[in-house]
């Protein structure tokens, strides 16, 4: 399953960016053609955390569909798999939504106040 290696990346990488700063929430966007399965991102990311400051962090995955560009017809069309047919049955298409998989966001924790 390559979702824990990709999951520990993703918490590495902020890990890094936040350094001693408690993380509560990430929020990514990985798109249809990413080849990442969103589920088992979820599945990996509280054993990611496990003894960062991503600990206790929650996950939200924001799940872009795929979108393909022809340029024969002209049109926009989602792609539902790796298939890169136009539905006029041209394969000259681009892919322009769906292979995304980024870092929107991430919250930090409220730290208490020193009496």
């Amino acid at each position: 399953m390559h979702e824990m290696a990709l999951t520990r990346s993703v918490v590495d990488m902020v890990a890094a960016r936040t350094t001693g700063r408690r993380v509560s929430r990430v929020r990514l966007e990985v798109g249809a053609l990413a080849g990442v399965v969103p589920d088992a991102m979820r599945f990996c990311f509280d054993l990611a955390c496990l003894g960062t400051d991503l600990e206790g962090a929650d996950l939200d995955i924001v799940e872009v569909p795929s979108r393909l560009a022809c340029a024969t017809c002209g049109a926009t069309s989602s792609c539902p798999d790796r298939v890169l047919l136009c539905p006029c049955g041209s394969a000259d298409v681009a892919i322009v939504q769906g292979e995304e998989l980024r870092v929107l966001s991430v919250d930090m924790r409220k730290e208490e106040a020193c009496a």
